[in-house]
């Protein structure tokens, strides 16, 4: 299994679940790198002001957010900071929404859910549950210091938490300003007949296989022909490292029952610690 990137629980009533959050996707573009043919160093960015052109020292920047056009409101690091949501280490789901009532356009990126440690039989509960009432839940989650809208989602024997756009970020259909024409069309019978014709004659299974990125194929056979050819410079660089924080959850499937009847249980402590990655 791939490396989990977070770890921590959902949470619904007094029900705690012990997941671990894994990347659903993988980047596959080509990365081009800024590199000083003379020396081979990689080349950064420079901080440049922009009316005089000049190079800008880290120590004569601050953060400002427009207010009105060319007038700003400076924040310093510790308001930004104190804005910041508290991280919980907890999905925690706030309503059970229809699956089909989440707008396409609001669905981001999504992440597969694994159980952990002693989560499997109340993980597999909710994911049959919500297959059986045809729901998806929805949760706030806390990711590097973001906050996030999500939906908890079953996909076959795993559940999936695909990050949602918040609706303020999503513009309405009205701002295409679709003509009558679009939006009350007069169609023909036989124009539609035709048009599902030539459907039904396109229509395909969904093979993964068969669709690839032709340029980063070309991309890449380039390189490794020119690899193969000796034509390789070596790049010094530095990785630095990050911390992760995992909780240690409580896992009790009475809490579910007990959500249920509305009595309030009182929490053991978690256990924090911390897994270098």
């Amino acid at each position: 299994m791939p490396r989990a990137i977070w770890k921590g629980a959902i949470s619904f009533g007094l029900v705690h679940i012990p997941v671990s959050l894994v990347s659903a996707t993988s980047a596959q573009g080509v990365d081009f790198d800024w590199l000083d043919k003379r020396s081979m160093d990689p080349v950064g960015y420079k901080r440049i002001n922009k009316a005089t052109g000049k190079e800008v020292s880290k120590d004569n920047i601050v953060k400002g957010v427009a207010y009105e056009k060319g007038r700003y409101v400076l924040l310093s690091e510790e308001e930004i900071r104190s804005a910041h949501p508290k991280s919980t280490q907890t999905i925690e789901i706030i309503a059970f929404v229809a699956s089909d009532q989440i707008p396409l356009q609001n669905i981001d990126t999504p992440y597969f859910l694994a159980p952990d440690k002693r989560g499997g039989k109340v993980y597999a509960l909710l994911r049959e549950t919500l297959k059986k009432t045809r729901k998806v839940a929805l949760a706030n989650v806390v990711l590097h210091t973001k906050q996030h809208l999500a939906a908890l989602m079953p996909l076959e024997s795993a559940l999936v938490l695909v990050m949602l756009r918040w609706p303020a970020e999503v513009r309405s259909l009205d701002t295409l300003e679709l003509p009558s024409d679009v939006t009350k069309p007069s169609l023909a019978k036989a124009e539609l007949d035709m048009a599902k014709r030539l459907v039904d004659d396109m229509s395909a299974d969904w093979q993964p296989g068969d669709y690839r990125d032709s340029f980063q194929e070309k991309i890449m056979a380039l390189v490794a022909k020119k690899a193969k050819a000796g034509k390789i410079k070596d790049v010094e660089t530095v990785k630095g490292s990050e911390e992760r924080k995992s909780a240690d959850v409580i896992d009790l499937t009475e809490l579910l029952k007990r959500s249920l009847a509305g009595k309030p249980v009182k929490k053991a402590a978690a256990k924090k610690t911390t897994k270098a990655s």
